[in-house]
């Protein structure tokens, strides 16, 4: 497990290029038959991704964590972005997924097992992990039992449909949220205006997209803008303190997760255009 450690923004201003993707940006998660994971200091949020070809795979507690095993003082949340089916065995239940359905493990699950259902096209399993102070039930939501935010327009690029899944309203946990966000052809725009939540952190991780395109991850102050160049199935971790917002070569999907204090989907601060810099 890699480690990560948190930031100070007036630090961060002086980063050169090869700084700030060595500090947020998560180069490659899915390897064949590998799970990687990334422990971020930020508000401790584990990031990590699994592509089970041959052999199942088991997410073990990396001696950072200094645990019995992984979720033994925490919570995941999965979600299948790519391939064929994944199953996941939580303490010996299986739970069949397709692309882009979520799984929920609560705090106390000890074994959390992964593998594809045909090896010829493997699964791709994308997963956030935060600290759990409670246990709450084991739950698979499909994209279409997700709550669904239709927002944006064509005119400004950035018509997109969000599925909230991990929340508040829905499936029920500590302090993780998770959710995807699919644009429609022609938009690229992300979060513009840009905001700010300082009660939690967020991680990104951009998919469905060619080989040849790009996501440009503006992050920073407000006043000092830095941009991170993201191709796919890479991840990037935003601190509380940074702007998160983005533009493609051509329309994406990410994966958010948030972690912290606040649980609260619509807590955030807008920032004014003319206060970016």
């Amino acid at each position: 497990m890699e480690i990560r450690h948190s930031t100070n923004p007036a630090d961060a201003k002086h980063y050169d290029t090869a700084r700030l993707r060595q500090q947020y940006l998560i180069e490659s998660l899915f390897e064949a038959d590998q799970i990687k994971m990334v422990y971020a200091h930020d508000d401790r949020l584990v990031i990590g991704g699994a592509q089970p070809v041959r052999q199942a795979l088991t997410v073990e507690a990396a001696d950072v964590l200094k645990t019995e095993y992984f979720l033994e003082r925490r919570e995941v949340g999965f979600i299948h972005v790519g391939g064929g089916e994944a199953v996941i065995e939580a303490d010996g239940e299986r739970h069949t997924l397709g692309k882009l359905d979520t799984l929920y493990v609560g705090k106390g699950t000890k074994s959390l097992v992964l593998s594809s259902v045909d090896a010829s096209n493997p699964a791709k399993v994308y997963f956030t992990s935060a600290l759990a102070h409670a246990t709450y039930p084991t739950r698979k939501v499909s994209v279409s039992e997700a709550n669904t935010l239709n927002l944006g327009a064509l005119e400004s690029s950035n018509e997109r449909t969000i599925h909230q899944i991990i929340h508040e309203n829905g499936v029920q946990s500590c302090q993780l949220m998770l959710g995807v966000t699919l644009f429609k052809p022609g938009s690229v725009w992300n979060t513009m205006p840009a905001h700010l939540h300082d009660r939690r952190m967020e991680a990104y991780l951009y998919f469905d997209m060619n080989a040849d395109a790009r996501v440009f991850h503006f992050m920073g102050e407000p006043n000092e803008t830095r941009h991170l160049v993201v191709a796919n199935e890479q991840a990037v971790i935003s601190p509380s303190w940074s702007i998160h917002s983005g533009a493609g070569t051509s329309s994406y999907a990410f994966v958010w997760a948030m972690a912290g204090e606040n649980y609260t989907f619509k807590d955030m601060d807008v920032v004014a255009m003319d206060a970016l810099k």
